[in-house]
């Protein structure tokens, strides 16, 4: 046990250790190099017309540019909720939020423990504590309620301002991609007007409400059909050491030593871990047979060393590391109707 708690110290203290593991994975469409890949599509705002999140250069008559897949924020709401599985539930506490009928894990929360549903809840004084806490320096509170926070980031935007780092980051791009377009027809399963079983629409109201109820024909042209990456598409994943060793447990030096190896094995869990191939509809992607997966240990000084880690390795180190720390308890509370209504007149004071 001993031995295995402490494999990895020499990353945890001082310069001699590497600042950051790197995962490179190129992937490819079940479909093939040449397959159609659907991105996200984002809203219009802040100048941007809405659509695919296409990063264009100057250089764009030679195709060059880069096309987001998966972001940063969505491959950790993938990678997150395996600590709710039951071969990994005992590394973290299991905080749920019982809000009305609906329980929602901590983990399935999109700001994590600055969420709204977390705030307005049992634990609002005890997380704001533990926020505190980390401003001045002492990361241990937060990582007995929510280790993952630590692991993924956070940031009580609401309350004290805090920021915790996000140590493990995973992104998907494709590179130098191709736009395409759809169109499509929808029929109806019976000409309503014609047969009589609604009125002729008179004006362009009425005219939308029955297009959007189904009633009549509706095109759908030029709408984004996907793209082709001629480029290739790849995975980037890093486990930032050098913010790991920010963490810290006021000036206890063992307790600080305990908290980091415990976090350190979330994230080389989290980071190890299988990614999910179907990211949504028309995006299944695998890996290229054709370029092996990187995986490196990357130092101060620049060099890059082959990382020899497994997933069962971090698993067994997490365990280890988890049994020595103390996880946290596990509870189940209620989300508080009337702290969210002063969540909200809080807010409107402000402005």
């Amino acid at each position: 046990m001993s031995e295995t708690i402490s494999k990895y110290d020499s990353w945890l203290v001082g310069d001699d250790g590497p600042a950051a593991l790197v995962i490179r994975e190129y992937l490819m469409p079940v479909e093939g190099h040449d397959g159609v890949v659907f991105p996200p599509t984002f809203a219009a705002g802040d100048g941007f017309k809405g659509g695919y999140n296409i990063d264009r250069f100057s250089d764009e008559k030679d195709g060059k540019n880069v096309c987001l897949i998966d972001s940063v924020g969505s491959q950790a709401n993938r990678i997150e909720p395996i600590f709710a599985e039951p071969k990994y539930a005992k590394l973290i506490p299991q905080i749920v939020i019982k809000a009305g009928e609906k329980e929602v894990n901590l983990l399935e929360a999109g700001h994590r423990a600055g969420d709204a549903i977390v705030r307005c809840s049992e634990l609002q004084e005890e997380l704001n504590q533990a926020f505190e806490e980390v401003l001045k320096g002492n990361a241990e509170p937060l990582a007995k309620i929510a280790p993952t926070s630590l692991v993924f980031g956070a940031w009580d935007s609401r309350d004290t301002q805090a920021k915790v780092p996000r140590l493990v980051s995973s992104v998907i791009r494709a590179f130098d991609v191709l736009e395409l377009t759809r169109s499509a027809q929808y029929i109806p399963a019976v000409d309503y007007v014609a047969e009589g079983l609604l009125d002729d629409p008179k004006d362009k109201t009425v005219h939308d409400v029955y297009a959007q109820r189904g009633f009549i024909h509706v095109p759908a042209t030029g709408s984004p059909g996907g793209v082709i990456a001629t480029g290739g598409i790849r995975r980037d994943a890093t486990l930032s050491l050098a913010a790991l060793q920010q963490l810290k447990v006021d000036n206890d030096a063992d307790r600080t030593l305990a908290l980091r190896r415990y976090i350190l094995g979330l994230a080389l869990v989290a980071f190890t871990a299988k990614t999910p191939c179907y990211l949504r509809q028309g995006c299944n992607l695998v890996l290229d047979p054709d370029k092996p997966r990187e995986f490196v240990e990357v130092y101060r000084d620049g060099r890059r060393v082959p990382a020899s880690i497994t997933h069962d390795d971090a698993l067994a180190y997490a365990i280890a590391a988890a049994d020595a720390f103390g996880v946290g308890e596990s509870r189940t509370v209620e989300f508080d109707k009337n702290k969210a209504k002063e969540d909200v007149a809080k807010e409107k004071t402000k402005k």
